[in-house]
């Protein structure tokens, strides 16, 4: 009797069954679509009707800082990568001009308040031959009736009186034109003394250097570039959604973002921005339907107090997936529930 082809003697006698070369190769492609198919499952959160999706990279609002007037980098006291405070200095520039402006302005006060000190000095003497001029004014006054003292004399005082009381009026006005230099003058030295506090670069707010654009000796400009900063208060993704799905969001509503880098990590967010006009459908945007060629962005942003003191750990960059609620009454699948907060590591 002839054995079929798939069975051969096997050395030891017995009859051995090799299996055919499709049915291994079909029994390979099933269990890789099952752990694929199970892997996604896993891996990818399951939207019921009344949750929106789409893809986008983490990014935070980036803050330059400038110059205000144009000098010399003096000192840097930050790099790329370090973690900044809210009003800490992070560079100096050179003030030696300011400084000695700062000099003039004070030798102005000096001289100023000086010419004050004469002016009101003037003004008191002045006031003193008013004073003396107005009792003779009354005296004379007073006698001419009785016939001891004559009609000229009483005239010539009340010339006296006109011209002490101008007299003093011309000092009263040089008064306040003293006390107005004294206030230029304080003025300047205020002026001053701001320029070179604005001449000490600090952080606006708390977060990574992301860039430094300029190193110490350089001369800049008048607004000119010394670092580029993360503001790790305001990280948010933006998305794409059609117009079926972008008209059902809300300002304000929750969203939910998943890091490719953290797939298990679920962070609350807010929607703050949907765009008024819609736009073409980005390169980096995968759509659920070819025919969605208009897409409106959104923008949905991680709630500050989550990130009050991990700011260390802010990047921009990081791919993932936000996840909007368009139906308000449709609850969320238990994988898309906020995960805790991470905890702070404190230091030994």
């Amino acid at each position: 009797m002839k054995l079929p082809a798939v069975i051969r003697a096997a050395p030891n006698g017995r009859a051995q069954r090799r299996w055919p070369k499709r049915a291994v190769l079909l029994l390979v492609l099933l269990l890789g679509a099952a752990a694929g198919g199970y892997w996604w499952w896993r891996s990818g959160p399951l939207l019921p009707p009344g949750i929106a999706s789409g893809n986008g990279r983490l990014d935070a609002d980036e803050i330059d800082i400038d110059t205000k007037f144009a000098a010399r980098i003096l000192t840097l006291f930050a790099d790329e990568g370090d973690m900044v405070k809210s009003g800490q200095v992070v560079a100096v520039m050179d003030t030696q001009d300011l400084q000695a402006a700062l000099k003039r302005d004070h030798a102005l006060v000096r001289q100023a308040q000086r010419t004050l000190d004469e002016a009101q000095a003037n003004l008191l003497q002045q006031e003193s031959v008013v004073k003396l001029a107005r009792q003779e004014l009354d005296r004379t006054t007073y006698l001419v009736p009785k016939g001891f003292a004559t009609v000229e004399m009483l005239d010539q005082h009340r010339q006296q009186m006109d011209g002490a009381v101008a007299a003093q009026n011309a000092a009263t006005e040089r008064v306040g034109e003293a006390q107005q230099a004294l206030e230029a003058a304080q003025h300047s030295v205020e002026l001053d003394r701001v320029n070179i506090v604005d001449d000490a670069l600090v952080a606006p707010k708390d977060g990574p250097i992301e860039y430094r654009v300029a190193n110490v000796g350089e001369v800049l400009p008048a607004g000119g570039k010394v670092f580029t900063m993360l503001d790790a208060s305001y990280v948010y993704m933006e998305i794409y959604l059609p117009t079926a799905e972008a008209g059902r969001v809300r300002i304000g509503a929750e969203a939910r973002i998943v890091l490719d880098a953290y797939p298990t990590h679920v962070i609350p967010a807010k929607v703050v921005f949907i765009a008024s006009q819609a736009q073409f459908t980005p390169k980096t945007v995968e759509t659920k339907d070819e025919r969605d060629k208009l897409m409106f962005r959104i923008r949905v942003r991680i709630d500050p107090e989550r990130l009050k003191g991990h700011e260390e750990i802010v990047r921009s960059g990081l791919p993932g997936m936000a996840y909007l609620r368009t139906d308000p009454t449709v609850a969320r699948p238990s994988n898309l529930q906020p995960s805790p907060a991470p905890k702070l590591q404190t230091a030994p």
